[in-house]
């Protein structure tokens, strides 16, 4: 049984940190920005002031925070986890941040002595609770499997896809995945339902065949019902889409319908909606239309 830092535990973070104390795993948490979740302290649960102290009691430090900047000072802040780490250590970046970034991050810990993964995560809330979350994994083939029945106790699809830089790659292009079908599943509800059919009984219907999906059997049905709780909130995937267009901007491409989705994300967080679950994006498109798929 390892022993792990756990930083961050939000929406995605927590449920991750239960898991690997139910696979019998000592954890330590940081509470230099919040209290630690009085129900993950205990016997293989313990609080402690900053990264620092994290990082120097434990064998593996995982980081699951918002964004590329919350990952830079958990890392790099006085009190970091940079300065509590040496050899035989794995520092685990489990956030969605640039994979530019993510390379500069992984020198500087290295340059400690310790091994640096960059491991986003892909499945939602629903997936870090179940622990069926795909992980992509960028980093050295022996921290890799160091790690691996700490990615086992969360996830099911387990991949290293390269070196460092190589599993945030993979996130950003899951997340252009995610947005297109999330917005092609909204646009045929919307076309449906304006068209007098029943949306519910249409995306029954669509289930069966080749169109059916993942994001039309779950995020269809919180279309359908209205319900926009997070989940994955709109402002993270305009975060993740960023990285993905400010990507092709360096690359030299053109991501056209990436662009478009990030737009109609926008537009819900000009509503209001910057907070919703990412399949609220079709409130965008209703507002856009003048026409909505549920009576409200």
């Amino acid at each position: 049984m390892a022993k792990i830092g756990f930083i961050g535990t939000g929406i995605m973070g927590k449920p991750m940190a239960q898991n690997l104390q139910k696979a019998g795993h000592t954890l330590f948490f940081s509470e230099h920005f919040d209290k630690a979740p009085a129900d993950l302290l205990g016997d293989n649960g313990i609080a402690l002031a900053n990264p620092k102290e994290v990082a120097q009691e434990a064998e593996f430090i995982i980081v699951m925070v918002p964004d590329t900047p919350q990952v830079d000072d958990v890392l790099f802040r006085k009190d970091g986890v940079a300065e509590g780490v040496g050899a035989g250590k794995v520092v685990i970046d489990m956030s969605s941040i640039s994979p530019t970034a993510t390379k500069t991050f992984a020198e500087k810990i290295k340059a400690t002595g310790a091994a640096y993964l960059d491991a986003p995560v892909s499945g939602g809330e629903v997936g870090a609770k179940a622990a069926t979350l795909s992980i992509m994994v960028g980093g050295c083939p022996n921290a890799f499997e160091r790690a691996l029945p700490l990615f086992q106790a969360m996830g099911k699809n387990i991949t290293r896809v390269g070196a460092n830089g190589d599993g945030q790659t993979a996130k950003v292009a899951n997340q252009i995945i995610v947005a297109l079908n999330i917005q092609a599943v909204a646009e045929a509800l919307l076309f449906a339902a304006k068209n007098g059919a029943d949306p519910a009984k249409v995306r029954e219907a669509l289930m069966g065949g080749f169109a059916g999906s993942k994001i039309l059997e779950v995020h269809g049905e919180r279309m359908i019902k209205g319900t926009f709780d997070p989940g994955f909130r709109i402002s993270l995937h305009q975060k993740d889409l960023n990285l993905a267009l400010s990507g092709a901007r360096e690359l030299g491409l053109n991501l056209p319908n990436t662009a478009n989705a990030q737009q109609v994300f926008s537009t819900c967080a000009a509503l209001g909606g910057s907070n919703w679950d990412h399949s609220g994006l079709i409130k965008g498109l209703e507002h856009m239309s003048n026409f909505s798929i549920r009576e409200e």
